[in-house]
């Protein structure tokens, strides 16, 4: 019997953020810009299209739209919350669970990751984590 893929598709709306400030200041991101990324990210626009499983997330604020298109299981590149170059690996940590370790291209920092999973009552939870601090947003269907 195949196992079915969970479908993260759709148009995602946030309903709450904890600790988004405090990553970027684990990250180093300076006063200033962690200012503006936190007024910017208060109300992202995502949008997840996904075959298989092959996903590709668009997130859209005021400041800056960024794309990220991956395989579940195949490592691919991308960059950290704060822009800098990782090489990233996305596995399933559950069915409906991707966790995914990021690997820094060049220079030293926090080790980062994120998960992404979506509940039983249709909430996605985007959690990221740099070094010991965790960020959690859950987000919900539009």
């Amino acid at each position: 019997m195949e196992n079915k893929v969970t479908d993260f598709s759709g148009r995602w709306k946030m309903k709450s953020s904890e600790n988004f400030e405090e990553l970027l200041k684990a990250l180093g991101v300076n006063v200033f810009l962690r200012k503006m990324a936190v007024a910017a990210a208060s109300s992202p626009a995502v949008e997840i299209t996904q075959q298989g499983e092959t996903l590709s997330i668009r997130t859209s604020t005021s400041i800056r739209t960024t794309n990220v298109s991956f395989t579940v299981g195949q490592s691919f590149s991308e960059t950290t919350v704060d822009g800098r170059p990782c090489t990233s690996f996305p596995k399933w940590e559950t069915d409906r669970k991707i966790s995914c370790e990021q690997t820094l291209q060049k220079g030293e920092g926090p080790k980062t990751s994120w998960t992404r999973e979506l509940t039983n009552d249709g909430e996605l939870i985007l959690t990221m984590t740099a070094g010991d601090v965790v960020c959690t947003r859950v987000y919900e269907r539009e």
